[in-house]
């Protein structure tokens, strides 16, 4: 058996950093993608460890909540066609913050808040139908005409179906990054052309759907919310985002914000006396500049009450 030489790896820790502004959900920006160190086992025990640390390093934020998502590990996500540098793998995660009352600290450091929609704009339906599905749809659907490259795989017809909600199919607000993978082996997005993806050189022009990212940094932002919107439904992670206290329209703006849909005011209302998350502080609000809004807050005793603690929203 001869031996070759193995080409080094590299282990990245890159950061998927969530918060809510103005009823917007807000990821956090250092350059122009997410926020990213390496992982040095020498300095680091774990590689959440390394994460917390670079955050604070890149952004001069200290992240609550986090939680290790998926292995980004495909050659070619980055690399030249004959490329023997270090192959990268990527690490990513989620984790939750709440906004920062002071930014210089954030802007000194070189890091920013973006609204998450910036990048994935067909995903927030909160004023409805997102226009520019009638520029995706029609794209992606003369493209499933092709047959699937790869054996054993679902056909890309059935593919687009289940992702986009096409042919009377309900759409599926968990299913970001399925969107988003198909809109890029389509060919449709910039970083499939920077990539080298045949179908993307082989479009006379590119559209601009959404804000382009480096590397494969908006594949790791759309694991990031399918799975903060998947989390929000069996865990009270939204409480992550709020302030300690709140009313019950700022929760559920905020939790309409992070599915990218409206929920019905009453039905929350009611899940919300149903499932005793939350309990009333005695305190009132005039922010709004209307009738004074009751006062709550997150009652931290649900999570010894049951295992499963979710904002349980149903459909549209």
């Amino acid at each position: 058996m001869t031996s070759r030489t193995r080409p080094p790896i590299e282990i990245g820790l890159t950061a998927a950093i969530v918060a809510i502004d103005g009823g917007s959900p807000q990821i956090l920006v250092a350059g122009a993608g997410l926020p990213t160190g390496p992982f040095d086992p020498l300095a680091h025990r774990t590689f959440e460890i390394g994460l917390r640390t670079f955050v604070e390093e890149q952004t001069a934020l200290s992240v609550g909540y986090v939680e290790q998502l998926y292995t980004f590990g495909d050659r070619g996500r980055h690399a030249r066609v004959g490329d023997t540098d270090p192959h990268a793998v990527s690490i990513g995660y989620l984790a939750l913050t709440r906004m920062p009352e002071e930014a210089d600290a954030l802007k000194a450091a070189g890091g920013r808040f973006e609204p998450w929609y910036k990048f994935f704009p067909w995903e927030d339906w909160r004023g409805g139908r997102p226009a520019l599905l009638d520029t995706i749809l029609p794209a992606l659907s003369e493209w499933s005409k092709t047959p699937e490259r790869l054996p054993g795989r679902m056909p890309r017809k059935e593919r687009l179906r289940q992702a986009f909600g096409t042919e009377g199919s309900p759409w599926d607000e968990e299913r970001v990054l399925e969107r988003y993978e198909l809109i890029y082996e389509a060919g449709l997005t910039i970083e499939a052309r920077r990539d080298g993806r045949e179908t993307a050189l082989a479009r006379a022009r590119q559209h601009e759907l959404g804000e382009p990212m480096p590397l494969d940094h908006r594949r790791i932002l759309a694991t990031a919310i399918a799975r903060l919107r998947a989390k929000l439904k069996y865990r009270p992670v939204v409480f992550e985002l709020m302030a300690p206290e709140f009313t019950l329209t700022e929760l559920q703006n905020t939790v309409e914000a992070i599915a990218g849909r409206h929920l019905h005011k009453q039905n929350f209302r009611r899940l919300m006396e149903s499932t005793a998350l939350v309990e009333p502080t005695g305190e009132t609000s005039t922010a709004t500049g209307g009738r004074p809004a009751a006062m709550f807050r997150f009652r931290r005793e649900v999570l010894d009450e049951r295992p499963s603690a979710g904002v349980r929203f149903g459909g549209r």
